[in-house]
C-alpha cells in the first residue's frame, strides 16, 4: 500500500462511526442510556427516524446489541458489544480533543 492511499478498513470505520448521530448514540450508550427514549432525550436534534436507523446500522455492524427484556410491558434496551466497548478510548480522546479545540456555538438572541 502506498503512503498516499487511505486504508480501506480505516475509511470504512470512519464512515461508520462518523455518520451523523452514530458517535452520539455510541457515546450515550457508553454513558448508560440504554432505552430508546433515554437515547432520544439525551441527543439533541435527533428524530425518531434517524435514531431508529442508526440503531439498526450499529446493530448490523456488530457495535450494539438489542435486548428484549421479558417484563410487562416488554422493555427493549441497547448495549454495546465487546467490539463497541473497545471504542471507549477513541471516543474519550475525541471528547478531550473537542473540549480543547471546538468552541461552543454562539447563543442565539431571542
Amino acid at each position: 500500500m502506498s503512503p498516499d492511499s487511505v486504508c480501506t478498513r480505516f475509511h470504512i470505520a470512519l464512515e461508520l462511526i462518523g455518520a451523523r448521530w452514530s458517535g452520539a448514540v455510541i457515546h450515550m450508550i457508553l454513558k448508560g442510556a440504554h432505552r430508546y427514549a433515554d437515547l432520544k432525550s439525551a441527543i439533541p436534534g435527533i428524530n425518531d427516524t434517524m435514531l431508529a436507523r442508526r440503531l439498526r446500522e450499529l446493530e448490523s455492524a456488530g457495535l450494539i446489541e438489542r435486548r428484549v427484556l421479558d417484563t410487562s410491558p416488554v422493555r427493549v434496551e441497547y448495549h454495546l458489544t465487546a467490539m463497541g466497548q473497545e471504542l471507549r478510548p477513541v471516543l474519550d480522546e475525541m471528547v478531550a480533543w473537542a473540549h480543547k479545540w471546538i468552541p461552543l456555538p454562539e447563543a442565539k438572541s431571542a
